[in-house]
């Protein structure tokens, strides 16, 4: 079964086409992405700009084409904390809609933690023990552990990258002092949720997933994408605040010349970075390990677990949309 899944995220619009049947890893045969930045097209009244919604559209109809074209017989669309905390949500679905032929549903920010967490224990499989992950996305930081598939607690928090490079660090390169009360900032927002975390014991194996934490971990050393996804990485605290102490001093222009970091992603690399040493010191973590798998893969994954039929797991109803395209529609809850 080829499989397309189109990720409408605050950052990025990103196409996966895989190849997978139930029981097996899934293939990857295409990757597409657009830095649409959709976060960044919000007014001061929380809705997205008319041309935002437009750059969606055109985006979204593209992405589509693109997944018939590659011979998907099923496109599962899907939009994060861009198009779940916009005021005029609604109204940008109807469009997308309307306009590109698709139907792209919401994920609440506790089933994309769930959908992540599944991908992260098929891929260390069952033998990692109980696992700690940290997904830092461009709008919001999920947070979950759990000695099964689904999470004993799943937190989602409006801790993503983006967010707060808009809110914190606006001068670039940012002060020395502005990082320093953004640090403190993280500290306590990151106090209680630790203390949830903490309540279902000590993780066998922590681990860090997202562009974000890929990005920090070949910032610091590890492996190249080009050495597969199955070598090991990992991210010290160490040294992510040796990393910090380096980027955090640059311009996004020269963070964009490193290695790791692509230029859309460049001005709120420091973010990420200050987001995951928070994090790490809260959950005591002296590292984590990188998993190539996030939220993509855990929908398709549930979605070979589960097939069709309108059944509702874990935040997934799967179903068949208007037209000739099968699609699996992601619900919040």
């Amino acid at each position: 079964m080829r499989l397309g899944v189109l990720d409408v995220g605050s950052n990025t619009v990103h196409l996966l086409v895989v190849d997978a049947h139930r029981g097996a890893h899934p293939t990857p045969m295409s990757s597409t992405k657009s830095a649409l930045r959709l976060s960044e097209t919000m007014g001061d009244d929380g809705r997205i700009t008319d041309r935002g919604a437009e750059r969606l559209v055109d985006t979204v109809a593209e992405f589509a084409s693109i997944a018939t074209t590659s011979g998907c017989g099923e496109l599962m669309a899907f939009a994060t904390s861009a198009v779940r905390e916009a005021a005029n949500s609604d109204d940008v679905l109807a469009r997308v809609r309307a306009d590109a032929g698709v139907e792209l549903q919401v994920l609440s920010g506790v089933d994309e933690a769930r959908l992540t967490f599944l991908a992260v224990r098929r891929w260390f499989g069952w033998s990692a023990g109980t696992i700690l992950d940290l997904d830092i996305g461009g709008g919001s930081l999920e947070l979950t552990v759990g000695g099964d598939e689904d999470p004993e607690v799943a937190l989602s928090l409006q801790l993503g990258a983006g967010r707060l490079t808009r809110e914190w660090l606006v001068e670039d390169p940012p002060s020395k002092r502005r990082i320093g009360v953004l640090r403190d900032w993280l500290d306590a927002e990151l106090a209680d949720p630790a203390k949830q975390l903490a309540m279902a014991g000590t993780p066998d194996l922590a681990v860090g997933t997202s562009k974000t934490f890929r990005s920090l971990a070949r910032l610091a050393g590890a492996a190249p994408s080009s050495a597969g996804p199955r070598v090991r990485r990992t991210l010290t605290r160490t040294g992510l605040q040796q990393l910090i102490a380096f980027i955090s001093r640059m311009t996004a222009d020269d963070r964009a010349e490193l290695d790791g970091v692509t230029a859309d992603r460049s001005p709120q690399i420091v973010a990420g970075a200050l987001i995951a040493e928070a994090s790490m010191r809260a959950l005591d973590l002296e590292s984590v390990e990188i998993c190539p798998w996030a939220l993509r893969e855990g929908l398709i994954l549930r979605r070979l677990d589960t097939g069709l039929g309108g059944e509702r797991v874990d935040g997934v109803t799967l179903g068949v949309n208007g037209d000739d395209r099968r699609t699996a529609k992601v619900a919040a809850k």
